[in-house]
């Protein structure tokens, strides 16, 4: 459940700004198309954080880890 709502939040706040861009430079349907793909690229980027799948590098460790 968590993570679906990573990804659509960060559809929705896309779309959000996208339209609000639109709505005040009048550049209708630039601004919505493009800010909408990038929600959806930070969508997938907060699910990725947030799985763990684009965690710390494997060769990387903390100085604190012995």
């Amino acid at each position: 459940m968590t993570l679906s709502t990573e990804f659509v939040a960060g559809v929705i706040a896309g779309g959000i700004l996208g339209w609000i861009v639109d709505h005040v430079f009048g550049t209708k349907p630039w601004g919505l198309i493009v800010l909408l793909l990038l929600g959806c690229v930070a969508g997938f980027y907060n699910v990725m954080r947030a799985s763990g799948f684009a965690g710390s590098r494997p060769g990387r460790r903390d100085k604190a880890d012995p």
